[in-house]
């Protein structure tokens, strides 16, 4: 096992402490669960000499959830979040994407901001140092080109696997950050910036994928409740705890009698960001039928990326995405009562 650089915790209280610190060490790094900070830390790929936890501020550790909305805080856990009565009653796709985070250890130390700001991987940057020395390094560490995709004129493609980011954007959530300049909210979609076009013409990608400002952090997120929309979350991984998602889908829908009133559809483990699949409102208006069925396959299609990964072929991990969204659409569509 490699061992830990030298590095200096700082333990604030409040939320204006730990802005005050982050002020005062702008290159320090914040500890949550450390359940991803700290493999990377070990594996060499960041050597931050001051981290920052954030388990002792209260004010980030709430979560409420009623018929109302939802609101919870950076530091609130997965395994706090998948068992919160609130969260299991009025908004499932949440509940069920915290529970399936990894391993129940993982679950018991990983928080709600670091899933939502979770690294970005490849098969070549989550190595050891000496692997990803010995393979030339890569555009996302220290190398001057994307592995994965080596005719991207520097554009990283490194995707983004984190479970709770779908699940709380097919909930239209709304994510709080803090900083220098004060607190702002905005869409959570709007906080993922991975675009990663080959021509470098996006506004970010596989390493430059957040739209955080320096220093600004993650406080919380908040959603409200839509009356009748059922929700779920599935995914595929190699093993059954531990591993990063092949695929991850988020489904939520709303149904009229026999009409599809209104559908949601994001995905994760595919591209440098969490994608809310845009044109699903034009599936809705009538019955799921076949129609709603291609369509839904051809905007999977149209916006996944799906990277080639040690286990899994590219094609493969767009089919399997588009699956998993068919299967919840459906079994959605059949439930007689969901939320």
């Amino acid at each position: 096992m490699e061992p830990l650089p030298e590095f200096e915790v700082l333990s604030p209280r409040t939320l204006a402490e730990v802005l005050a610190a982050r002020q005062a060490h702008p290159h320090a790094r914040l500890l949550g669960g450390g359940t991803d900070l700290v493999v990377n830390i070990r594996r060499g790929i960041e050597a931050p000499s001051v981290l920052i936890e954030t388990m002792r501020v209260a004010e980030l550790r709430t979560i409420k959830a009623d018929a109302n909305g939802l609101d919870i805080g950076a530091s609130a856990t997965a395994a706090e979040i998948s068992r919160h009565p609130g969260v299991v009653e009025h908004y499932p796709v949440v509940a069920q994407a915290a529970a399936s985070i990894a391993g129940p250890t993982h679950r018991n130390m990983g928080t709600l901001g670091g899933n939502l700001c979770l690294d970005t991987r490849c098969i070549f940057y989550n190595q050891s140092q000496w692997w990803r020395a010995a393979n030339n390094h890569c555009l996302k560490t220290t190398g001057e080109i994307c592995h994965v995709a080596p005719k991207s004129r520097g554009v990283c493609f490194a995707t983004f696997s984190a479970d709770l980011a779908p699940a709380l954007m097919v909930l239209d959530t709304k994510v709080e950050l803090a900083g220098p300049q004060g607190r702002r909210t905005l869409p959570l979609t709007d906080l993922y910036i991975g675009d990663a076009r080959h021509d470098g013409s996006g506004r970010g990608d596989g390493k430059r994928y957040l739209a955080l400002a320096p220093t600004e952090l993650v406080v919380g997120v908040r959603a409200t409740v839509v009356p009748g929309l059922r929700s779920a979350y599935d995914k595929v991984r190699i093993r059954r705890s531990i591993e990063y998602p092949v695929a991850g889908v988020a489904v939520a829908l709303r149904r009229e009698g026999n009409s599809l009133a209104e559908l949601r559809v994001a995905i994760t483990g595919t591209n440098p960001r969490p994608v809310l699949l845009a044109g699903t409102q034009g599936l809705c208006g009538g019955p799921l039928d076949q129609r709603v069925v291609a369509g839904l396959d051809a905007l999977v299609r149209d916006q996944i990326m799906a990277m080639k990964t040690t286990f899994t072929p590219g094609h493969y991990r767009r089919r399997l995405a588009g699956v998993l969204a068919r299967r919840l659409v459906l079994r959605l569509w059949d439930l007689k009562k969901g939320v």
